[in-house]
């Protein structure tokens, strides 16, 4: 699977050093050929950054206006970053893409021959056995990890022997590779210790030795300049003393960590460290420049259609004012939610009532009952004021006034409380002073014998 995976990086990479007949221009224009391709998702996480930084105003107000409240802060952040189209983790996702270019790239580099010209695993034993038989090479008792660099490099300085000693076994796949660039092997280790263990007395020894021991150290400075020239413009958001001191260790770490990097690696990897750099810093100072504008043109618009829009309401509301001065608003008491919400309840109340009423209506008439248009016990609109088994006569004849007070009952049985039919809903003084005789006749009718006989006696 990982073969498949480096594929396109070997293919790209035999094409350019076909192209070019040169190994380590092949690598600078395989590092001009990833940022270009990078170029699109680079934009889009840089401008996503930009962004970013212009919205810290509204982040410190928002962190000032909810301190101590974590979870609104969070709230408001959110919808900040809603509003504004900006997410806050695309800066930092599309920023890893050149990771697993680099890997794949650094498995082209140390395998050559299975990896970037896909000769057989076959063909590498029979290589190697070949140069050892010839005492050109030696097979070290700790595995090599760039044992193919080794076998590419002795199969380009003895290429007529190879070509004659193999006849007919050669892989179709295999071809010359020069590792050779600007007088430097790009397939040896840079070595921290050569100044210890070099010939100074031939500048043909030393003087690559110097220039793969300076390839790290280049690979470092470009990458603190370019991380320098990206704070620079796109300044660091607003930082505590904590977060300050991590970004200054971020960028003290990671030029050493390419130091050390290029030093355990093949030196070609170093050349496209800073070839990846310089095309960096230059495609990070367009961008800039580019979104600068762009965003510059994006806030003008947005300050226009907020000033606008305040303006707009700010007339409404002069408006408003002078015509409540002239006395010519009206207030319109169903324009608030709550109340046509309430309304609409109403209505609905309504609509249900009147199919309870229909099938009370069915269920009486079902059974025999009839509502009397107006009971006795109605005052006002209020059919049942004096009671649901209420009997006018139930004093004067007590004999009937059970069966009576039963048929009122039933006749009342789930019947609407408001006559809608009488808008009047007030106490008349008739019914008033009726209602009032009827109490006094039943607060007559229930005294107790001890009270009527103590009546006597006075």
């Amino acid at each position: 699977m990982w073969s498949t995976i480096t594929k396109p990086f070997a293919w790209l990479m035999i094409w350019l050093y076909n192209l070019t007949g040169n190994y380590g221009c092949a690598i600078i224009l395989f590092a001009l050929a990833v940022n270009l391709i990078l170029t699109p998702f680079m934009a889009k996480s840089k401008k996503s950054m930009m962004r970013s930084t212009r919205l810290q105003p509204k982040i410190q107000e928002l962190q000032r206006r909810h301190e101590g409240n974590q979870q609104k802060l969070n709230a408001e952040m959110q919808k900040l970053y809603r509003e504004e189209g900006v997410n806050p983790m695309s800066g930092c996702l599309w920023s890893l893409i050149p990771f697993p270019i680099l890997i794949a790239l650094y498995s082209v580099i140390r395998q050559p021959l299975t990896r970037m010209m896909f000769v057989s695993s076959e063909f590498v034993t029979t290589l190697q056995d070949f140069f050892v038989e010839q005492g050109l090479y030696t097979v070290p008792e700790r595995a090599n990890a760039y044992v193919e660099i080794v076998l590419t490099r002795l199969s380009h300085d003895h290429w007529d022997l190879v070509q004659s000693g193999l006849a007919g076994k050669i892989d179709p796949n295999f071809i010359d590779i020069d590792f050779s660039f600007l007088g430097l092997n790009l397939g040896d280790q840079p070595q921290w210790n050569f100044f210890m263990t070099t010939d100074w007395s031939k500048p043909s020894v030393w003087g690559p030795a110097l220039g793969l021991f300076l390839i790290p150290f280049i690979s470092a400075f470009l990458s603190w300049v370019s991380m320098k020239i990206s704070q620079a413009t796109n300044p660091p958001t607003a930082q505590n003393d904590q977060s300050a001191a991590t970004m200054k260790s971020m960028n003290l770490m990671m030029p050493l960590m390419s130091i050390w990097i290029c030093f355990v690696m093949p030196a070609a990897m170093g050349v496209y460290w800073i070839a990846n750099s310089v095309f960096g810093i230059i495609r990070d100072y367009v961008l800039t420049k580019v979104f600068m504008k762009q965003l510059d043109i994006e806030d003008a618009e947005k300050k226009a259609a907020r000033d606008a829009r305040e303006w707009e309401l700010e007339r409404q509301k002069e408006e408003t004012e002078r015509l409540r001065a002239e006395g010519k608003t009206e207030k319109n008491s169903n324009t608030s939610k709550k109340k046509i919400q309430a309304q609409d309840k109403q209505k609905s109340d309504e609509r249900k009532a009147a199919l309870e009423r229909a099938e009370r209506a069915e269920r009486r008439e079902r059974l025999g009952v009839k509502e009397t248009e107006k009971p006795a016990s109605q005052v006002g609109n209020r059919r049942y004021a004096r009671g649901r088994a209420y009997v006018p006569d139930r004093y004067s004849n007590p004999e009937a006034a059970e069966e009576a007070t039963l048929k009122a009952a039933l006749e009342s049985e789930d019947a609407e409380s408001i006559d809608e039919s009488v808008e009047d809903d007030v106490l008349i003084p008739e019914a008033a002073a009726e209602t009032e005789a009827d109490t006094s006749a039943a607060e007559t009718e229930t005294e107790t014998p001890e009270a009527a006989s103590d009546a006597e006696t006075e």
